[in-house]
């Protein structure tokens, strides 16, 4: 992105593209025309203009009078300018960040926690829609517009907007602090880790990765400044990738070291500080903990109730990794390290069920499974189908966008895919949105996949991993759960659901990836195009099955930390931060050496920088959910119900509703049955 500065006779910013809707297709925004200068400028503008429509709200005639339509409904309308802005903004910081950028997100976010607050602790409007609750029964409302007005109400209760005026105050103080430090954690945590990519000098080295992973090391290092040499950059997680892989023990332990070692130096006194902010917060609003005040909101409710679930899965988790480690040990005839168990778990795969990981790679090419896996799947289950748009354009040159139209033909919106990893990006992957479906806005919804595949030289293929695989139809998930949306306010679309409900129509479209039907579709040999082997599809099965007790244990011992630092009093000092995860660890009873949390404290972005404080939970809680629908589609297609008509109704009962009705009604509505852990149990094989 170029950053030149274009300024009119009055000294401002001359065309900011922010100050106007779009004119694009959806209201996509004009990329092209967008620059950093424009920033600064349309933030001042946008936040001015919302404080202009709430006092018009709140002028509009005495509280006692407030209308559904000129208080919630004009609340709904305003701030167009400033989702614009800052959904294009947040995208670039993440996706593909600059100094210019970074200095803009380390300004504007305290600035915009204290406009979040000049809303939410405004007492004149505060006053408006708690007559208009108090009456809510004699509005003669529909569904979606009481549960609208119910939900404004409790999030300006929980933003403090009973509190008296001093408490109000020291929430302003707090709020802006966190925020100031929350992008102090991601841009430390950011620059850490694009330093400790590990530099290899000799292709040696990688012996034992597929020869497009050491390409793409290759290019990696030219990219970095690294001519010649082969450049592995970490992804946001501890277990690195390649460690299944790397056969040689110093090269694995050098990469797990840059992993794990990732803002030890810079993050810690960040994390704490935000950890006994929260816990002030929370009490100031009345709750013992940030957690409880957190999952207050959610589908679990309690504290309790996460405890009891994340409880029940610990012992039998760690009794499932203990049986793998005694396979480990007697796979390489000694005790396992960390950097050890991938690669010899990769060793046992192939003695137990003769099957490596790199044998799949030729048979996914990501072409092939995007257009024949991902998109495929979506039509054979939903109807939808996608038409490049080369005509429109991302940040990033290697952004594509598709136009994806209904079954019956009508367009539905814009999907945005940047799949490749860059120094620029952080790591992992998410789903962002640029325009939020709503009928009372009249948008139609453009969303955006980010993912971090490593990039070939040009010319070769884009072979995956089938880790990679998964995670692109799990984004695509949360892509669709958008893209469907059908509501009328836009406080309910698509993705706008509790925390602990947001990763489950996610993680029920991975069920795709390995449907017979689908994955014979995409999963062919990028040179030959045969189709993968039944055989290595029946050894790749039994395979799947090994390993289940590291990977829940190394995700437990992330949402059990992110519960520990979220579980403290008001007052609590953690003091360091490295000694109050070990014994978080191992008060838990997931203090297993040999596997690291999936995320350790001090790069835990999802927590600390993110929107997962007290909430990393949520996957599991989620995958509760998910394992009863994918048995759901499975009886169905048994019982002779198609793919589609299933998928319709999964749609049009769950998918389309947003945040609309209560999310564990919408599950019970269309799966039938009430949440149950024991499906759960059994697919990751803890029974």
């Amino acid at each position: 992105m170029t950053t030149s500065r274009t300024t009119g006779s009055s000294g401002g910013v001359a065309a900011n593209p922010f100050l106007v809707e779009s004119t694009l297709p959806y209201l996509l925004p004009d990329f092209g025309a967008i620059r950093e200068e424009h920033y600064g400028p349309a933030f001042e503008a946008a936040m001015a203009e919302q404080l202009a429509q709430i006092a018009a709200i709140v002028g509009s005639g005495p509280a006692g009078a407030a209308g559904f339509s000129d208080t919630i409904v004009a609340l709904e309308r305003s701030g167009g300018m400033l989702r614009r802005v800052s959904a294009v903004f947040l995208n670039q910081c993440g996706s593909y960040s600059n100094p210019e950028t970074d200095a803009l997100d380390a300004r504007f976010r305290p600035l915009l926690a204290a406009h979040r607050d000049a809303i939410l602790l405004d007492s004149a409007l505060f006053e408006r829609i708690s007559a208009l609750y108090a009456r809510r029964d004699s509005l003669v409302l529909d569904a979606e517009s009481l549960r609208l007005l119910e939900r404004y109400y409790s999030d300006f209760v929980r933003a403090g907007a009973l509190l008296d005026a001093a408490g109000k105050e020291r929430l302003r103080t707090v709020n802006a602090r966190l925020a100031t430090l929350a992008a102090a954690f991601e841009q430390d945590l950011f620059a850490d880790t694009r330093e400790r990519a590990v530099v290899f000098d000799r292709a040696s080295e990688l012996a034992g990765l597929p020869e497009s992973m050491i390409a793409a090391a290759a290019e990696n290092g030219r990219v970095l400044g690294h001519p010649g040499k082969f450049v592995i950059s970490l992804k946001l997680f501890s277990n690195q990738s390649q460690l299944a892989l790397l056969e040689s023990r110093d090269a694995r332990a050098r990469l797990l070291a840059a992993s794990l070692g990732r803002g030890l130096e810079t993050t810690g006194k960040t994390l704490v500080e935000i950890a006994t902010l929260r816990a002030e917060r929370a009490a100031l609003l009345g709750f013992e903990s940030h957690a409880a005040y957190v999952v207050a909101d959610q589908t679990a409710l309690t504290v309790g109730a996460v405890e009891e679930m994340l409880g029940r899965l610990v012992p039998v988790a760690v009794a499932k990794a203990g049986q793998e480690a005694a396979a480990l040990r007697a796979s390489a005839g000694f005790e396992i390290e960390a950097h050890d168990w991938a690669f010899y778990a990769e060793q046992v795969r192939r003695e137990r069920y003769d099957f490596e990981s790199a044998e799949l790679s030729p048979y996914l090419e990501l072409d092939r499974v995007l257009f024949d896996g991902v998109f495929h799947a979506a039509g054979q289950v939903y109807g939808i189908t996608f038409t490049e748009r080369p005509d429109l354009a991302g940040f990033h040159p290697d952004t594509r966008v598709f136009e994806v139209f209904d079954a019956d033909g009508t367009g539905m919106g814009l999907y945005l895919a940047d799949f490749y990893a860059r120094s620029s990006k952080r790591g992992g992957a998410w789903m962002d949105e640029f325009v939020s479906q709503s009928h009372l806005l009249g948008q139609r919804p453009v969303v955006l996949n980010n993912l971090n595949i490593a990039k070939p030289p040009a010319g070769q293929p884009t072979l995956l991993t089938f880790d990679e695989v998964g995670t692109l139809f799990h984004e695509f998930g949360h892509a669709l759960h958008g893209l469907f949306s059908d509501v009328h306010y836009p406080y309910f679309s698509g993705t706008g659901v509790p925390r602990d409900f947001v990763e489950f129509p996610s993680q029920v479209n991975e069920i795709w990836a390995v449907w017979p039907s689908v994955l014979a579709n995409y999963a062919r040999h990028h040179e030959t195009g045969a189709p993968l082997p039944g055989e290595l599809l029946a050894r790749l099965t039994a395979a799947e099955r090994f390993g289940w007790g590291f990977r829940t244990v190394e995700y437990l011992g992330a949402a059990l930390l992110d519960w520990a630092w979220h579980t403290i009093g008001p007052g609590t000092d953690p003091g360091d931060p490295v000694r109050f995860e070990a014994a978080a660890l191992a008060a838990a009873g997931v203090a297993v050496a040999a596997i690291p949390p999936r995320y350790r404290s001090t790069y835990f972005a999802h927590i600390f920088a993110g929107g997962y404080s007290a909430g990393y939970y949520s996957y599991i809680w989620s995958e509760v959910l998910d394992a009863q629908t994918s048995r759901w589609f499975e009886a169905n297609a048994a019982g002779g119900v198609g793919i589609r008509e299933s998928g319709e109704r999964f749609r049009r009962g769950l998918l389309s509703r947003g945040g609309s009705r209560d999310a564990i009604t919408m599950f019970r509505d269309v799966v039938g049955d009430e949440p149950r852990i024991e499906p759960l149990l059994e697919r990751r094989g803890l029974v």
